[in-house]
């Protein structure tokens, strides 16, 4: 015969008392009440992109009026989401200008000025010689998503464009890229150091023509503010 050992049930009051008694003894007050974990602060969409930007135009703005009216272009033609207006069809600008005339902080700061009119923005940003470094081909790379990854996205910033040295595969490439931004009317950032005429004859007829089309032309004055002393 097999004896069964049984512990008679505790009442539950009994038990309560028995885990205040082990709280106490450590040193808890089993009467507090535990902390809630506060709730998790909302990450913005201009905090994610300023994770993104450079640091030195992390904190752009962008002040032309061509660019501002720009953005309130963009943000008002945006398709309506639950969370803002989403990127949409419309024009490009084109900021032309000497070196250090400030085109990049511009267009950076054209970027920070639709986040903040609440639009929900992808955007990708290169400059023209790092575009043609990521997409030169090599082994276990894969050139052709990655421009169209660049071609497709609803905003593209496109800094420094006719600065890195041509050839015959860096035209084709520039024109895909522009071309496909042009059928589809997708809204493009671009900066640029050269003037109109030195334009065609860097990136040739068929992307100088698009570019006329699809852009509005920006043009940044003034001296080189890198080199220009700061004031003591």
């Amino acid at each position: 015969m097999t004896a069964t050992l049984t512990r008679a049930p505790q009442p539950v009051g009994a038990i309560t008392d028995r885990l205040n008694t082990i709280l106490a003894n450590r040193g808890i007050d089993p009467t507090t009440t535990a902390a809630h974990d506060p709730a998790p602060e909302t990450v913005t969409a201009l905090e994610l992109a300023d994770a993104r930007i450079p640091a030195r135009y992390r904190r752009a703005l962008a002040d032309h009026p061509q660019i501002t009216t720009w953005a309130d272009q963009i943000a008002h033609a945006g398709r309506p989401g639950p969370t803002g207006p989403g990127i949409a069809e419309g024009p490009s600008l084109l900021i032309a200008g000497p070196t250090g005339t400030g085109k990049t902080h511009q267009a950076y700061g054209a970027v920070r000025a639709l986040l903040t009119r609440g639009v929900r923005l992808r955007w990708e940003a290169t400059t023209s010689a790092d575009l043609h470094a990521r997409l030169r081909p090599r082994a276990g790379h894969d050139g052709e998503r990655e421009l169209q990854t660049l071609a497709r996205c609803p905003l593209l910033l496109l800094d420094d464009l006719g600065a890195a040295k041509t050839s015959e595969w860096t035209e084709e490439l520039t024109y895909r890229l522009v071309n496909h931004r042009y059928e589809h009317m997708l809204p493009t950032l671009i900066t640029t150091n050269l003037p109109t005429a030195e334009l065609r004859t860097a990136l040739g007829d068929r992307v100088a023509s698009r570019l006329a089309e699809m852009t509005e032309r920006v043009i940044l004055t003034g001296s080189d503010r890198r080199r220009t002393a700061p004031a003591i």
